[in-house]
């Protein structure tokens, strides 16, 4: 491809040159949500760190196969190998089936993500759907002796593995800081070593969601999912594997030992990781009980919220940090990206007003090219943003007539524009609130025409008296020679 794409990868920990195992086919692996609640704003990071991965390797011309999972099975509350499966506890608490838990809020999720303009992946995979694939494989790590059965249920033989292979390769972690930090645990007895996870869970009497097996009747282990479904769909090794920072230990060292086992090679060639969304410094989390969900960010119904905030005031604001970069949340961030986005907007409307020039005194080619320097150096979203802004001066200025572009540097930089703002960062013009909310705009303008009569009868007190009634609503007035124009603040 011409553009190089450099991107971080976890493994080697520095930026690698993204080159596919089948060009120009890319086959790319997320991890999805366990869905047993309404998404929040720890969710759509992932989503939409790895909607800019499928939008820019699409743009550059790759034909991608985006699997992103929906974990419906098999997370436990505690470790991921004890206590009660987090959608069969909903279900109890709700008297449903645990798929109308499952149903109901992958709707939920998928709503929530169509606002934040989302794309949707090639396949959404659910594990429940997957389970003779998570059996099979079962089947190869105990053939290959690295896992043993225990009371019904199947472990990973961590340290076994570790004898020939290394666990730990991509967090850094050693197994003898394993065997003397990790805690002992309910029901822990009928594992050989405290840190060796679940292949397969025999269910207890009062579990709901169970699948025959030799074992036992039971569920597969939380980590096994997503190595049996990405080999499913993307083969036994493929390009890129994401998921959130705190999938890392264990989740995914736990998939390349199954799959290194099971297909003798690791399942991803590079590991992509979005750091995490925090409040005051903490990771937020249904866990922690500080989350706040989607919709209470767009209704503004969270008591931490000051106000409302627009999807794409939301997705800006994930946007204009990288993607391995901690993100804090507050309303001051929040309104901050408010403004920005509606002053990019507002330029890419102004660029449709620019008149051309006989000369250029800008360069647009190189701003152009800076902005693919930005997207090719591991996925820059806040580089890119801010030559956007450049952009936004460059519009300006032209349109304040103090620098000048050719009819063809217009048009490039309309491309330029539209390719990165819409196409590759995803986001998309909002409703005009003059234009969104008629009886708003229609009251506006009548008590403009009353202003302008004020002024013709030369009733100046009356006239102050309208603009700075409308000024106290957040509503500006700008008099021009051929009459007056205004925005909402």
């Amino acid at each position: 491809m011409e553009n190089k794409l450099f991107v971080h990868n976890t493994l080697s920990r520095q930026k690698e040159l993204f080159v596919p195992i089948n060009p120009p086919h890319v086959g790319m692996y997320v991890c999805g949500p366990t869905v047993y609640g309404d998404a929040h704003l720890g969710h759509a990071r992932p989503a939409i760190t790895f909607d800019l991965v499928f939008r820019y390797l699409r743009h550059l011309g790759y034909k991608v196969r985006y699997v992103r999972n929906i974990t419906d099975v098999g997370h436990l509350e505690n470790d991921a190998d004890e206590g009660e499966d987090k959608i069969a506890k909903k279900a109890r608490l709700e008297q449903l089936e645990p798929m109308e838990v499952v149903q109901y809020f992958t709707d939920r999720y998928h709503n929530a993500l169509d606002k934040l303009n989302v794309l949707k992946p090639s396949i959404e995979p659910r594990a429940s759907g997957h389970i003779i694939e998570q059996i099979a494989m079962v089947k190869k790590i105990l053939n290959a002796g690295m896992g043993y059965e225990s009371q019904g249920s199947v472990y990973f033989d961590v340290e076994r593995y570790n004898r020939e292979n290394k666990y730990g390769i991509l967090s850094g972690r050693v197994i003898e800081d394993l065997l003397s930090n990790t805690r002992e645990l309910d029901g822990q007895d009928e594992k050989r070593n405290s840190f060796d996870f679940a292949l397969w869970k025999k269910a207890q009497p009062e579990h709901i969601m169970r699948w025959p097996s030799e074992w036992s009747d039971g569920f597969p282990g939380w980590h096994l999912e997503c190595s049996a479904m990405s080999t499913k769909y993307l083969g036994e090794e493929f390009d890129i594997h994401g998921g959130g920072l705190d999938l890392l230990f264990p989740h995914h060292e736990s998939e390349i030992a199954q799959s290194t086992v099971a297909n003798h090679k690791s399942p991803a060639r590079y590991w992509l990781h979005n750091n995490m969304i925090t409040i005051n410094g903490q990771k937020m989390g249904k866990s922690l009980g500080n989350f706040i969900q989607l919709d209470e960010f767009f209704a503004g119904t969270h008591a931490a919220l000051e106000k409302a905030y627009s999807p794409m005031t939301v997705r800006f604001f994930i946007l204009q940090a990288h993607y391995r970069s901690p993100l804090d949340f507050s309303n001051e961030a929040l309104q901050a990206s408010e403004k920005g986005f509606q002053r990019l907007m507002k330029s890419i409307a102004t660029l449709e007003k620019l008149v051309p020039a006989g000369k250029s005194t800008v360069d647009i080619a190189a701003l152009q090219s800076r902005c693919y320097e930005a997207m090719n150096d591991d996925l820059n979203s806040p580089i890119l943003i801010a030559h956007l802004f450049d952009a936004v001066r460059i519009i300006n200025s032209v349109h304040d007539k103090k620098e000048s572009l050719t009819a063809d540097d217009i048009a490039l930089l309309r491309t330029t524009l539209h390719t990165f703002v819409f196409d590759i960062l995803g986001l998309v013009p909002e409703s005009d609130p003059q234009a969104g909310n008629q009886v708003i705009a229609n009251l506006v303008n009548i008590i403009i025409d009353l202003r302008r009569e004020a002024r013709t009868n030369k009733d100046w007190a009356t006239s102050d008296r309208l603009r700075d009634a409308l000024a106290q609503a957040g509503i500006s007035i700008k008099d021009t020679k051929d009459g007056a124009t205004w925005e909402m603040e």
